[in-house]
């Protein structure tokens, strides 16, 4: 469906433009979130910041996530998963203050000297290069309205539509130009998904590029 990331950033910002979206500023989670944010920024000529989380792992299967949580400690947390694997809290706990510590070092390693952007009374716009479970999106979703926004509008390339449509619930609204039922990960609608590095990430992020 996208050659590449920024592709598929054209492709959003076209489907943003015929929805009638404005926002105030975009936050990209990144790393692959920025070089579509990165576009969808300089369509709407609106400032790029960053928001990420960090999936909680289950404890034998660490791939699993029964949680995740953003930089500023905001946590959502999959309790039937949690139920069922009989998740104690001792683990969550620990695991909850290991991930945001690798989060807002993340964070501090892509803004550098950066100031983040104010989220209060705002129009946020978040965008990703795609959703496969929801986890991390829906954490980002909620350190943003924590922060005082005041619509968060979700815009991603593509995503099952059983994820899109549990996020309708935390977002205000939710964009998305695919979602295909047969979905195993986000990769393979792009012809090229090659990892975006960190140097590349400050790149997107410190300055605009051509949307042509």
């Amino acid at each position: 469906m996208f050659k590449n990331r920024t592709d598929a950033g054209r492709q959003l910002a076209d489907f943003l433009d015929d929805h009638d979206i404005d926002a105030d500023l975009v936050v990209a989670i990144p790393r692959g979130g920025l070089p579509v944010g990165r576009v969808i920024a300089d369509r709407l000529r609106v400032p790029l910041d960053i928001v990420s989380a960090r999936k909680i792992g289950a404890p034998q299967n660490p791939e699993l996530a029964v949680g995740a949580v953003a930089a500023d400690g905001t946590v959502w947390l999959n309790e039937f998963l949690i139920a069922e694997l009989a998740v104690d809290d001792p683990y969550l706990e620990e695991q909850i203050e290991v991930q945001r510590r690798s989060v807002s070092e993340g964070i501090e390693r892509y803004r550098g000297d950066r100031s983040p952007l104010e989220y209060e009374g705002k129009t946020v716009l978040v965008v990703d290069d795609g959703v496969a479970t929801g986890a991390t999106t829906t954490a980002c979703i909620r350190q943003i309205k924590n922060a005082g926004a005041e619509r968060v509008i979700l815009a991603v390339p593509v995503g099952p539509p059983h994820s899109i449509e549990q996020l309708r619930t935390e977002a205000d609204e939710v964009i998305c130009v695919e979602t295909p039922p047969y979905f195993s990960a986000v990769g393979q609608f792009y012809e090229s998904f090659d990892q975006v590095s960190d140097e590349q990430a400050r790149g997107y992020l410190n300055s605009s590029v051509r949307d042509g």
